[in-house]
This record gives structure tokens, sequence and C-alpha cells, in this order.
């Protein structure tokens, strides 16, 4: 948004909304939680985000359902996967059978009927339906990692004070890896500037991170000066909070968080600690 004066008068030019046109192959049934997360926070809420809403009506997203799980997913968990099962233009699971290779595909909009019309395809038979739904159970059964559900909500809010909140604290670094790499973080700062002459200014929207000093910045210092008390912010806004917020957990088990993080801290451990130090 850019403004500017003229004979004091003062004239606001709001950013014109995107109209590029995407396609996105190869997304995860993970990620199609995630973007289902992120379609009920800018555009299913009280306020709509009309850069949001443009950019996803201009989307055609390609899934594929996971043949071999990472190392540090954990999508059977949070009910998020492997296969994917809403969200998507079409689905693809990719079959293999000695020499022959081909792909099962399945439709899950009007914008993917029409370009699998346009594909040389032929109906799937009984053994194909077989064979994919054989690929998605066995990545289902060899998950990287596992994290209990049902009862992180009164778990970690249960718990906020525990000792281990101090552990991870020693390990942090704070870097933001954690938030930068999750697909339904969207923690934003706004930004403004103008030019010396005081004559424009505008106004951006900058991505940004629960874990920087200046997100939680007020007159007088940061409410969350530690690393403590960041690293706790995230976790329990993730897995407990967000369910107050919107309905769902923030965290759909992709495991990218542990994957990037500089000093190893997974939150599947983090949390099983916490869990794992109540009474019997």
């Amino acid at each position: 948004m850019a403004c500017t004066r003229e004979a004091g008068a003062v004239t606001v030019t709001p950013e014109p909304d995107p109209v590029e046109r995407f396609a996105f192959f190869g997304v995860r049934a993970c990620e199609l939680h995630a973007i289902a997360i992120q379609d009920k926070v800018f555009m299913n809420g009280a306020q709509s985000d009309t850069h949001y809403r443009a950019r996803r009506d201009n989307t055609f997203l390609v899934a594929v359902n996971c043949g071999t799980a990472g190392g540090t997913c954990f999508c059977v968990s949070m009910n998020t996967g492997p296969k994917a099962d809403s969200g998507f233009d079409l689905a693809l699971t990719e079959l293999i059978d000695g020499a022959k290779h081909h792909f099962l595909i399945e439709a899950g909009s009007d914008k993917g009927r029409d370009v699998l019309a346009a594909l040389p395809q032929h109906a799937a038979a009984k053994e194909d339906l077989a064979a994919a739904e054989a690929v998605v159970a066995k990545t289902a059964a060899s998950m990287g990692r596992t994290m209990r559900s049902d009862d992180l909500h009164d778990l970690l809010l249960g718990n906020l004070d525990h000792p281990r909140w101090d552990d991870v604290a020693e390990r942090c670094m704070t870097c933001a890896n954690c938030t930068m790499v999750c697909p339904t973080c969207f923690c934003m700062t706004v930004e403004d500037a103008s030019d010396l002459a005081g004559v424009e200014s505008s106004r951006s929207r900058r991505w940004d991170s629960c874990f920087t000093m200046d997100h939680s910045y007020v007159h007088g210092g940061s409410v969350r000066a530690s690393a403590k008390s960041r690293y706790r912010q995230w976790l329990t806004h993730k897995l407990a909070t967000w369910i107050d917020q919107f309905g769902s957990s923030g965290c759909v088990g992709c495991g990218r968080c542990i994957t990037w993080c500089p000093v190893g801290i997974d939150i599947t451990e983090e949390v099983a600690a916490i869990r794992n130090s109540q009474p019997r």
C-alpha cells in the first residue's frame, strides 16, 4: 500500500491483487493439510486476505501420495497423510511392478477433471486400486517418527513451567529455521517507509518469526526475551492454542522443523519427554 500527499490531499493506493497463475507438482498430503490451515486463517475467518485469495484461486495443485516415508515425518500421528484425501486438483500414486511403471490418477476438482480428460488415460482396474492402497499402507507403516496427538492441548498447557523448557532452551539458537520451513507458520510484521520529502509513504507486510526478539517487542522491550519463552510460545501455539483459535492443530507432521534444526531439536522428543514425566 502506498500513500501520496499533494496539496493537502492524501491518496492511498492499494497494491493490486496478483494475477499470476501457478501449478504446483508433487504436493504431499501433509502440505495439502497445511494449505487448508492457511485457507482457514486467511480466507475463511472474519476477514479475508484478498491477495491470498487471488493466489489460491489461480493455483493448480498436483499431489503425489507418498511411496516412501521420510526419516523425520510423522503425518500418520497427525492424521494428515500419507494419502492425499482432499484439497488437490489431481492426485498421483506411482505404481512400479517390474518393468511396468505407471500412475494412478484421481481428480479432485473440476479443473483437475478437465486436465485429466485431455491426457492419454484409461479407467483404473481393481488391481491398480489395490496396488495404490498397498503403496500408501506401506508408507504409513514406516514413519520415521510418532507423536501422540489426542491430548496435546491439555498436556502442554498444563506444563508451562516444566523443566524441559529450560533443557531445550540450552540448545535452541532461536535461529527461526523451524518457523521458516513450517508450512503453517504465518507470523508477519508491518513496515512503514517514506521518502525524504515526506510526500510519499508505503506500508508493506513482511514474513516474520515468533523466535525473533523484535516480533514481541513493545515499548520498553520484548515480551519474550528468553529462548525458553520463545520456544515454548512456538510449540504450545503450534500444538495447543492453535486448536483454541482455529479448531485444529497447527502441526501437520511434515517433520521439516526437525530436519532443519541445526542443533537437532525434535518436537516429538520434546513432547514425549513432558508426557513421560507425568505421574501414571
